[in-house]
């Protein structure tokens, strides 16, 4: 976690009283960040890469989400590792942008991550209904609705306990989440038809044609969304062993583990299923696709079973989502840049119980409204929400600390920089431009404009109450820095 002004933070050493404990090693935070990124994603995003693409060569959209991800999961790994504090984005935003505006961008980013964390989870919970519709064909609207509630309230639950039992819980949904995929990618290898997967319609590659583009885009943000939580153990980075070693490697190992198993599974995938199908929303392939390859290939008892086993995958991801997420207005509130009751631990377990409860409410109306909505325009407006406040400043942050804290200890360097911050850049930008000719009449990029706006205004309201910057003098924070190591300024 961040220690107060003036006091610096050594990686890897003990926590304040009354802080964080260091408990979570490599293979938990690798768990952690599989189990959140692979969740129920694919099996719900398949249909829909195949739908933007128009074809089997929908298997482009994850690699352009697999490069993105690494490009950016590297700014990460470098932040993470300098500044292993609870909060994540909040951490490195703050430190960057502090000299020039103050508190506005990491209370932007609070304000955002409040709103697009629990979307993500509720769009999990949202595919885990579906599934379970395979098991139960009959399951009304309003089944669904309560069931899906009640899987929310079950989540909050169970984080209601120490680090220790969530680090153990999380390998065990980890163990269940691997086991699921690599059924589901078994099953397809045993009745896998070349023809099915590598036979494209005409002009599938044509890139002088906007529909490909259009496609492309479509694709790398539903690929991005499947690997949404390479970054959850930055925002625990007060709860890792050794962050200046452990944090980098398991989001780069995280990445590279789960853009395998995406390639086999969405490959398998279209070597047992006409992609037609999928594309076709009165057949079962278009809402449970996995479930359709387990049935074609093994029977109804196998497609049975492995259901059971996605749902809980389903499950395993929204579990680690809201852990993650709820530290995120931790950081911020023990530095007045949020709700001042958001930085209140519980007394025993030692974890942020507004933030948990809050998120936990948003993610049950978000469910609600997605159920309601179409996921892919769900997922388009929950993305372009986070792109200008976490991705792109993120991206710039990693840069301006080069120059304004060249002294602070990174145990982590980005690889070839600045070739993937320029690269993640750019892939985020795509995502955003594409976005209202993606989901026409739906106009997100207005909708995440609008909400930007509203955080501003919301910001000066409370800088006004709080007296600080534009209303008051900035405060410079460079916790991370020894005294012997002064910033550029």
């Amino acid at each position: 976690m961040s220690a107060g002004p003036g006091s610096p933070l050594v990686p890897g050493s003990a926590p304040p009283a009354g802080g964080f404990v260091r408990r979570v090693g490599l293979f938990q935070a690798t768990a952690i960040n599989m189990s959140q990124m692979c969740g129920i994603g694919p099996f719900v995003t398949i249909p829909l890469m195949v739908a933007a693409f128009g074809g089997p060569q929908a298997v482009i959209g994850f690699v352009a989400g697999a490069v993105l991800a690494l490009c950016d999961g590297l700014v990460w790994a470098e932040l993470g590792a300098a500044m292993p504090g609870s909060g994540g984005s909040y951490v490195y935003l703050r430190q960057a942008f502090q000299y020039r505006t103050g508190r506005l961008m990491p209370f932007l980013f609070v304000w955002t991550a409040m709103l697009f964390i629990p979307l993500i989870m509720s769009t999990g919970v949202v595919g885990f209904i579906q599934y379970l519709g395979y098991l139960a064909p009959g399951l009304g609207q309003t089944s669904g609705d309560l069931i899906g509630l009640g899987v929310i309230a079950l989540v909050v639950l169970l984080l209601w306990r120490g680090i220790e039992h969530i680090a153990r819980i999380t390998a065990v949904m980890w163990t269940v989440m691997i086991a699921s995929v690599l059924l589901v990618i078994v099953a397809a290898a045993s009745d896998f038809s070349p023809h099915l997967a590598f036979t494209y319609p005409a002009h599938a590659f044509d890139l002088t044609s906007d529909h490909f583009w259009l496609g492309f885009a479509a694709g790398l943000t539903i690929g991005i969304y499947d690997y949404l939580g390479y970054n959850t153990t930055a925002y625990m980075g007060a709860e890792i062993k050794e962050p200046g070693r452990v944090l980098p490697r398991s989001i780069i190992l995280s990445i590279l583990g789960i853009m395998a198993i995406y390639l086999l599974l969405q490959i398998g995938t279209l070597g047992v299923v006409d992609w037609h199908r999928m594309t076709n929303p009165d057949d079962i392939a278009s809402t449970s696709v996995a479930s359709a390859v387990l049935e074609k290939t093994w029977g109804k008892g196998a497609a049975d079973t492995v259901t059971v086993l996605i749902l809980i995958t389903a499950f395993a991801s929204v579990f680690t989502g809201l852990l993650g997420g709820s530290r995120v207005p931790y950081d911020a509130a023990r530095d007045r840049v949020f709700f001042r009751p958001y930085e209140k631990l519980h007394p025993k377990h030692r974890f942020p119980m507004l933030g948990l409860a809050t998120m936990g409410v948003i993610t049950a109306i978000g469910f609600l409204i997605g159920r309601h909505t179409d996921l892919a325009t769900l997922i388009q407006l929950l993305t372009t929400v986070m792109v200008i406040v976490q991705a792109l400043a993120q991206i710039v942050a990693l840069t301006v600390l080069r120059g304004r804290q060249p002294a602070l200890k990174r145990p982590y360097r980005m690889w070839l920089y600045p070739l993937p911050s320029i690269v993640a850049f750019a892939g985020w930008c795509v995502i955003y431009g594409y976005a209202d000719r993606n989901s026409p009449g739906r106009h997100p990029i207005e909708w995440s404009l609008a909400w930007l706006a509203l955080g501003c205004v919301a910001f000066l309201v409370w800088a006004r109450l709080e007296k600080v910057w534009p209303f008051g003098a900035k405060e410079i924070s460079e916790e991370y820095l020894t005294p012997q190591e002064p910033a550029v300024v």
